[in-house]
């Protein structure tokens, strides 16, 4: 009786949702500390510049060096823990989905310098997100979370399932991230692209909304949120949310983030060809790995320092403070006179260029 008791609840705990369910718990941790450790550190950078002020000097040295420390940390860390978490991981699993076998790619190491890295990067205040990282993130740790279930259950180390669960880190990834479980779905969707079988739809969204929804609680549970609510929420009055005549502006406003994206992915490649095409660049960078990321923030610290070119693209508010403020419900140009009905989105008013003008930088410059 007991050896049958003991056959049944192994078998049990083989079964998918379990799977599913530790998957979605482990990554909706690993989201929120990730989180909480960057807001910590994106506090110290703000706290230890208004201290400063009355100096603009030591403003400028704390605002630059602040973000280099940490960008040229993290590049360290990826480099000597794990190479292979360079980069946002997303064409590797690309890759591997395809049928090719990527060595150290998905393994313990490469999770903890993407975790690590990932972190210093969210929390120097630079303009990168966690999306296409946490991707990578994902699908490692239900790789190593599939090893650990191939204790219960044989089915674990089959080729195909091997697929299908790179397939539900990839909805998971993206689920935990903006609290999105049908936008991870679809994502999974695109990242396979060639073939994306009908049983990983309720596998890829079960544990995709099991990852938002504790992700979401504990920011209840943290006190940065009243409620479960979205992530960037938004206030109009629901008695006419919007008026007919914006539905061509909104469609506007899609065919041209279609077309942008495409011209970004087309200057990014554009960037990679060039820096392999150089020899004696592709040298330089490759013995001085360093460099090239110190660079490129301190030329983004010194564009965005607030007393300087900053103050005309909102440069003193961090990435996730400028979008929150985006999303307020104040018409910006009716407070030029009286900022301060405004709170925080008064850093976008500046009493002798137009609003217009400063979103028109910030769009450019990020």
């Amino acid at each position: 009786c007991v050896a049958r008791m003991q056959r049944y609840i192994v078998t049990k705990l083989g079964e998918d949702w379990i799977f599913l369910v530790l998957l979605g718990l482990t990554m909706a941790l690993v989201s929120w500390c990730m989180d909480y450790a960057s807001s910590k550190s994106l506090q110290a950078y703000k706290w230890m510049f208004q201290e400063l002020k009355g100096n603009v000097l030591l403003q400028y040295l704390a605002w630059v060096t602040y973000p280099m420390v940490l960008i040229v940390f993290a590049s360290l860390f990826c480099h000597l823990v794990a190479p292979q978490a360079v980069g946002s991981g997303i064409p590797e699993l690309k890759t591997i989905l395809r049928g090719v076998v990527l060595k150290e790619y998905l393994t313990l190491r490469a999770f903890v310098a993407k975790v690590v890295g990932l972190t210093a990067g969210l929390g120097s205040g630079m303009p990168v997100g966690k999306e296409g990282p946490f991707v990578h993130i994902a699908s490692i740790c239900a790789a190593v979370l599939s090893k650990v279930m191939s204790i219960f259950s044989g089915v674990y180390e089959h080729p195909y399932c091997y697929t299908d669960i790179l397939t539900v880190g990839c909805a998971v990834g993206v689920g935990c991230c903006f609290g999105t479980p049908l936008g991870g779905v679809l994502f999974s969707i695109e990242v396979t692209s060639t073939y994306f079988a009908v049983r990983n739809y309720w596998r890829g969204f079960f544990a995709a909304t099991f990852s938002a929804f504790i992700f979401r609680v504990l920011a209840v549970w943290n006190k940065d949120a009243v409620t479960i609510t979205a992530l960037f929420q938004t206030n109009f009055r629901m008695d006419f949310p919007f008026d007919l005549q914006e539905l061509p502006a909104f469609a506007i406003i899609g065919i041209s983030c279609g077309f942008l994206g495409a011209f970004f992915v087309y200057l990014n490649r554009q960037m990679v060809l060039l820096m392999r095409r150089q020899t004696m660049l592709t040298c330089f960078l490759t013995r001085y790995r360093l460099i090239y990321p110190g660079v490129v923030t301190f030329v983004i610290a010194t564009l965005t320092f607030p007393p300087g070119f900053g103050q005309f693209m909102a440069g003193e508010l961090m990435p996730r403070e400028s979008i929150n403020s985006l999303f307020d419900n104040h018409t910006w140009t009716k407070h030029v006179s009286s900022t301060h009905v405004l709170g925080r989105s008064a850093v976008w008013v500046h009493p002798k260029i137009s609003v217009f003008f400063i979103l028109l930088l910030f769009f450019v410059m990020k």
